[in-house]
């Protein structure tokens, strides 16, 4: 009993210690961070003083001739501060925000027009609309410029912010105003959920086309089963189409590479200052078109994950790419949670091809270089899928 009663009370003893230096740390766990975590491999985070900021704010409130929305002002302080970063993929959102982006993440597109849109010169445009949809059928064609949403000029916007504008509940209405040919037009639609899987399949004859428009959760899942079915159906050749496909989630492209490429490495992801490494591999034993022939048709808005699949295939040549050079995002970005449902997408390293190749700001050359117009485009006509059925 004795015994017992010692060991018993070192527990209790031990217990209160841990207890103790737990609450230690957790206390202090910000300046712990800072202190030592350089030595772990963290980057070392400096704080910095705002009191200029409450200076602007307090000059503000008590000069303004009007009145101050202090949430709005301090949503508008956060976007400014990550905007200062000068990187196009690092950007603030807001609760909203967040929560359409992680939507659009998840293959839930939710409500709109069905329009597919990009920076391109400078400019938001049009990239493609999808069919059944109410921007198609209004009249909107690729290659028109956004200009204005409910008459607010969104030409300093980025495409993340104009998306979300066009956005809505189902059932409203939104006008959209292009300009095409030097000429504005303004198309009032009703918004509709969009119907917009992640990935298709086509058939012309023995070949099979495979559509790839984003890289979302259910994207790897969803290839896998129409790899199947193409294979099960005998077919000779297989046309992987990324054209307009701006990217999405690294792994959900491992999953697609892991149908062509069996365990080898597909990417690289590295940091300037070389605290984030990492290698991503095909998933061994899945790559049930490893000997299949393979076409990959891209173009200028294949982006990010869209180029990491196409900058593996070509660089173990498992495909001939056919196409226009692609984007050039060769960087990789991190959604980091905030507080009250807010969210930040910062860049964390850039990635490389299985060679070793940065494409960021350079896209990826097309073995064979074949133009389509955004006049083909809406008129359906279509060089460069002919260029690969004929390869």
């Amino acid at each position: 009993m004795k015994e017992r009663k010692v060991n018993l009370g070192s527990a209790i003893i031990g217990g209160f210690v841990t207890l103790v230096i737990g609450l230690a740390v957790g206390l202090n766990w910000n300046g712990l961070v800072k202190q030592f975590g350089p030595y772990f491999g963290m980057k070392k985070v400096d704080t910095m003083s705002f009191d200029s900021l409450n200076e602007v704010y307090e000059q503000l409130v008590a000069n303004y001739d009007g009145n101050i929305d202090k949430d709005k002002i301090l949503e508008e302080a956060k976007r400014g501060l990550v905007n200062a970063a000068g990187d196009t993929y690092t950007y603030y959102l807001t609760r909203v925000e967040a929560k359409e982006f992680t939507k659009s993440l998840n293959g839930d597109v939710g409500v709109g027009v069905g329009i597919e849109i990009g920076k391109r010169d400078s400019w938001t445009k049009v990239l493609r609309t999808t069919p059944d949809n109410p921007a198609r059928k209004a009249g909107i064609l690729a290659g028109d410029i956004i200009y204005k949403v409910n008459g607010e000029d969104v030409s300093g916007l980025t495409s993340e912010e104009v998306a979300n504008l066009v956005r809505g509940a189902a059932g409203t209405e939104v006008t959209v105003t292009v300009v095409r040919d030097n000429d504005e037009l303004s198309f009032t639609m009703v918004r509709e959920a969009i119907n917009n899987v992640s990935a298709y399949i086509d058939y012309k004859g023995d070949v099979g086309v495979l559509t790839i428009t984003r890289f979302d959760q259910d994207t790897g899942k969803l290839t896998r089963q129409l790899a199947e079915e193409a294979k099960n159906r005998g077919v000779k050749k297989i046309i992987l189409d990324l054209r307009g496909n701006g990217g999405g989630y690294v792994n959900a492209a491992k999953d697609v590479l892991s149908l062509w490429i069996d365990g080898k490495l597909v990417a690289q992801q590295k940091s300037q200052d070389g605290v984030y490494n990492e290698k991503t591999y095909a998933t061994r034993g899945q790559a049930i078109l490893e000997n299949m022939k393979t076409v990959v048709l891209v173009n200028g808005s294949s982006a990010s994950a869209a180029e990491i699949v196409a900058g593996a295939l070509q660089d173990y040549e498992k495909a001939t790419l056919i196409g226009e050079k692609t984007y050039g995002k060769g960087s990789v970005q991190s959604l980091i949670n905030l507080d009250g449902g807010e969210m930040l997408r910062v860049t964390i390293a850039k990635w490389y091809t299985p060679n070793g190749k940065n494409i960021n700001g350079e896209g990826i050359e097309p073995d064979k270089k074949v133009e389509r117009t955004f006049e083909q485009i809406n008129k359906e006509i279509d060089p460069q899928l002919e260029a690969a059925l004929k390869y």
